[in-house]
């Protein structure tokens, strides 16, 4: 592929993935209430809220968190094979339901470390989350700056244009049109797949440094402790 056809196909593959991140902002969202009780019922977790994920072992929040990353790239996979037989004309809309599917991954393993995303900081939290999945470091001054409306359109812009770069790279085999629909398949497999992977790691480490304040608090304040069993759903 010559540098004028990937420099069209970066620029293309950029707004797709602007605009489909757009719309999972504004439309995509996991409704916490329903996942709870899905979660409740599919893993067998002793919590009532997701605040109760600070007493759950890690473990088991991790094997969750791996059930759903694999449930994603599965749907990814599936939806790439199929256009994936359209080559470069179904790269757009193809990106628009990638978008939706990885946006509403990082919800969910954001959910099962205890993360919810009700307020503008905790949605501010969760595209940084999606940044940083991405490979974009986003300065906590450019939060602390800006309103959540001005703040995450920004974010997206920045994951599209880190995004596309790679996104060409891995897709450019789209235009042999007998492998298409494979390579999609693979390709939408590896893209959520990396981006699941990053961002699960990143609410872990943010789940285990909460956890770790938490017990030192329990040490200076024995008294936290029966709010926190009575937050996790468990009685005594």
């Amino acid at each position: 592929m010559s540098n004028d056809h990937k420099s069209w196909l970066r620029r293309r593959v950029e707004s797709g993935l602007a605009k489909g991140l757009t719309h999972a902002y504004e439309t995509v969202k996991v409704n916490p209430d329903k996942f709870l009780i899905q979660l409740r019922a599919a893993y067998d977790l002793p919590v009532t809220s997701f605040k109760g994920m600070q007493s759950v072992d890690v473990g088991q929040l991790d094997d969750v968190a791996a059930s759903i990353l694999r449930s994603s790239t599965k749907m990814a996979a599936i939806q790439g094979a199929g256009f994936g037989l359209g080559g470069l004309l179904t790269v757009v809309p193809d990106l628009g339901l990638l978008s939706a599917i990885t946006v509403r991954t990082i919800e969910k393993l954001s959910l099962i470390y205890g993360f919810e995303f009700n307020t503008d900081d905790e949605m501010a939290e969760l595209w940084i989350a999606a940044a940083s999945a991405a490979g974009v470091d986003i300065s906590r001054e450019l939060l602390e700056k800006e309103v959540i409306n001005k703040f995450i359109p920004r974010v997206i812009q920045r994951i599209a244009a880190q995004a596309s770069g790679e996104v060409v790279e891995k897709w450019a085999g789209r235009l042999i049109p007998v492998a298409s629909s494979l390579i999609g398949a693979g390709l939408n497999y590896y893209f959520v797949r990396t981006w699941g992977q990053r961002a699960q790691a990143h609410f872990r480490q943010r789940h285990m440094e909460m956890r770790h304040r938490a017990n030192l608090q329990v040490i200076d304040h024995p008294e936290l402790s029966a709010a926190k069993v009575s937050g996790s759903g468990k009685t005594t």
